[in-house]
């Protein structure tokens, strides 16, 4: 298990990422504006700051800002 707070899971069959914050599922983005959302609703205002930070966010099974693999 990851000590990264935020973790954005890899792209969804269906297009999409999980993205947890301290082990709580909070939603599937389908963009950065989305889980941006997802991290004001857990309580990090800045987090528009974190995205690009590996202390904070660890993108997994893709590369980070993705959403869609080529196959959906």
């Amino acid at each position: 298990m990851s000590d990264v707070p935020i973790v954005v899971h890899r792209v969804s069959g269906t297009g999409g990422r999980r993205v947890t914050v301290r082990g709580r599922i909070m939603g599937l983005a389908h963009s950065d504006d989305h889980l941006v959302e997802f991290l004001r609703q857990a309580g990090l205002p800045d987090a528009w700051d974190l995205l690009d930070d590996p202390e904070w966010v660890e993108w997994q099974g893709g590369g980070a800002h993705e959403y869609w693999s080529a196959s959906v």
